[in-house]
């Protein structure tokens, strides 16, 4: 097991389950609960109570999906904590992707002025994406995260044995957010896997700890996402909106496939911009389109302008984003126009041969 310590908790990957039950016990937990949606309890947690030995007090199911991240399924979850009578010596453990470690963080934060709660993220995008840093929220009024607060958890669990459960499409969308990290701030890391195809062959305990060394350097420099941390936004402007106007349709997309759009959409405007090389935008363009298999529409212009300049981001009318100088080098707080936005878009559908480009 490889342990990565924070200021106040602890992220262990691998074969965690002895430390998991000394978590639970030494936090001395009047009941458990164990927070899962329709996927993961059908996947997920029958491995999770089998090799953990955790015997808790109720399970708390909510449904599967980006669509559900809201505060009327938060008052479900508050509801069942009530009614099993959950006091503030209460513990809640997250077993799923990054909705349930989101949305269960921010019911655990807000139920009766907080009680303590454990990630135990079961895809490769949430152990990346959630693990470090404690923000937990529900989405608002068709803008991710909108609502939420900054809170960590007791412990972080990430067992990289649930991978089994998930599609070859999950996986490349959690890799999206190692590809972050790398051209964020590693450009040797970013050498090492931007050409690899087979995910499965990877040895994940030793890639995770990689990659969520990077995201503990950000993350303890600046925990309230006031500077640097700001980094981790990278890809996020423009594909938080393609990612939000695809929830209603038959193409909805994972979150580390609108991320990579994103990115590729971002680089390119740094590059016109003038702060990252074209040679340099020609290669993450390459390198991340291996992953871009999916379908996508970006027609509906008008929505990705509204979605963007609502992002909580933004400082006032001003669009603030993170770009790239070079690979391995961030730049936070870029302010960017709505045309700059289209002509991004515009390169996706030169790209991707997308009808009307």
């Amino acid at each position: 097991m490889k342990q990565i310590a924070l200021q106040d908790y602890s992220v262990c990957i691998g074969n965690m389950w002895a430390e998991l039950q000394n978590v639970v016990d030494f936090n001395s937990v009047s009941k458990c609960f164990v927070l899962v949606d329709s996927t993961t309890k059908e996947f997920c947690l029958p491995k999770f109570l089998e090799l953990s030995r955790l015997k808790p007090d109720a399970i708390i199911e909510i449904p599967a999906g980006e669509t559900f991240k809201t505060i009327d399924t938060c008052q479900h979850v508050w509801n069942e904590l009530f009614l099993n009578q959950a006091d503030r010596q209460a513990l809640v453990i997250n077993l799923g992707g990054g909705v349930v470690g989101d949305l269960g963080g921010f019911a655990a934060s807000t139920y009766k002025r907080g009680i303590k709660f454990i990630q135990v993220p079961t895809t490769l995008l949430s152990q990346l994406d959630a693990s470090i840093g404690g923000k937990v929220g529900v989405d608002f009024l068709g803008l991710k995260n909108a609502l939420g607060v900054f809170k960590n958890p007791s412990a972080v669990f990430i067992f990289p044995g649930f991978y089994e459960t998930l599609s070859d499409r999950q996986l490349k969308s959690g890799y999206a957010e190692a590809l972050k990290h790398a051209l964020i701030a590693d450009k040797n890391m970013w050498e090492e896997i931007k050409g690899i195809s087979d995910l499965r062959s990877i040895e994940w305990v030793e890639f995770l700890e990689k990659s969520l060394l990077i995201k503990k350097r950000i993350v303890e420099n600046d925990p309230f996402e006031k500077g640097p941390r700001k980094a981790l936004n990278f890809g996020h402007t423009i594909g938080h909106a393609i990612e939000s106007i695809a929830l209603d349709t038959d193409s909805a997309l994972l979150h580390g496939e609108a991320v990579l759009l994103g990115m590729i959409a971002e680089s390119f405007i740094a590059s016109e911009k003038g702060i990252l090389s074209k040679e340099e935008l020609q290669d993450i363009t390459d390198s991340l389109s291996r992953y871009v298999d999916f379908e996508f529409d970006i027609q509906n212009r008008d929505m990705i302008h509204n979605l963007i300049k609502g992002d909580k981001k933004n400082e006032g009318d001003r669009i603030m984003c993170t770009l790239l100088n070079s690979i391995g080098q961030y730049a936070i707080n870029q302010e960017i126009s709505l045309e700059e936005i289209n002509r991004g878009l515009n390169y996706l559908e030169k790209q991707f041969n997308l009808k009307n480009a």
